[in-house]
C-alpha cells in the first residue's frame, strides 16, 4: 500500500506533469497519485475514496467560481487537507485561500524544491504559505456568508448550481445531467433555500463572491 495517496486537481496536462514528477522525486515511490482536469472529477475520486491524505487544487479548475472548489471540499471533505495552487501569486489570492480553509498555498511559478517542501510538510500535519504573504484577510462579512451556504450544498447541488449560474434552464441541465426537470426544480428550490436567496440572479452574484480576486 501507498505511503501517500494524493489527488492532483489541475487542468493543464502539463502542469499535472510537472507535479507528478517533483512529488515522485521528493516523496520516493511509494506515493499514489491520481489526477482530475475538472471538479467533476475530482468529485467522482472522492466519492470513491474519502481518506487521501492531500488534494492538489488548481484555482481556476473547470467547473468552478475561484474559491468555490475549495469551499466545497472543505464543507465536504473537512478531514482531507486542501493546498490551493495558482499562477495568480497576489497576497490578497493567499490570504483569501487561507480564509476560505486551504492547509497552504504553492505559486506555480515555485521551483521542485519548494513545492516538495510545501508538501510534505502539509503531509505531516502542518501548513505552508509562500514567504511573503503574511497579508491580513480580505474576505468580506459577504463572502464568508456565501460560503458558508455554498458549503452546505452536495456535489450535485454545486453542479447544478454553476449551470443556474451559466445561464441554463431546468430543462437543460435535466438533460444535461440526465435526470428528470423535476429532480433540478428539487435542487433549485434547496440550493436557493441553503443560500438563502428567492432568485437565480442572486444565486449567481453569490458565487460571485467566491471570485479568486474580489472586484476584478
Amino acid at each position: 500500500m501507498a505511503a501517500y495517496e494524493i489527488l492532483i486537481a489541475d487542468d493543464h496536462p502539463l502542469f499535472r506533469s510537472a507535479l507528478q514528477q517533483a512529488l515522485t522525486l521528493g516523496l520516493g515511490a511509494e506515493v499514489r497519485l491520481v489526477e482530475a482536469a475538472s471538479i467533476a472529477e475530482l468529485e467522482v475520486c472522492l466519492g470513491e475514496k474519502g481518506d487521501w491524505d492531500l488534494v492538489l487544487l488548481d484555482l481556476n479548475m473547470p467547473g468552478a467560481y475561484g474559491f468555490s472548489g475549495l469551499v466545497l471540499l472543505r464543507g465536504q471533505y473537512p478531514q482531507i487537507p486542501v493546498v490551493m495552487i495558482s499562477a495568480q501569486e497576489e497576497a490578497a489570492v493567499v490570504a483569501r485561500s487561507r480564509e476560505f480553509g486551504a492547509s497552504g498555498f504553492i505559486p506555480k511559478s515555485s521551483p521542485l524544491e519548494t513545492i516538495q517542501q510545501a508538501v510534505r510538510q502539509v503531509l505531516d500535519g502542518d501548513v505552508w504559505w509562500p514567504p511573503q504573504s503574511s497579508a491580513v484577510g480580505s474576505v468580506s462579512a459577504e463572502a464568508k456568508a456565501a460560503s458558508e451556504g455554498l458549503a452546505s450544498l452536495t456535489p450535485q447541488q454545486f453542479r447544478v448550481l454553476t449551470m443556474v449560474c451559466e445561464g441554463l434552464l431546468n430543462k437543460q441541465i435535466a438533460f444535461e445531467l440526465n435526470v428528470s426537470e423535476a429532480t433540478i426544480k428539487a435542487h433549485v428550490t434547496a440550493i436557493f433555500r441553503k443560500l438563502g436567496v428567492r432568485t437565480r440572479t442572486q444565486a449567481a452574484l453569490l458565487l460571485q463572491q467566491m471570485e479568486s480576486i474580489p472586484g476584478q
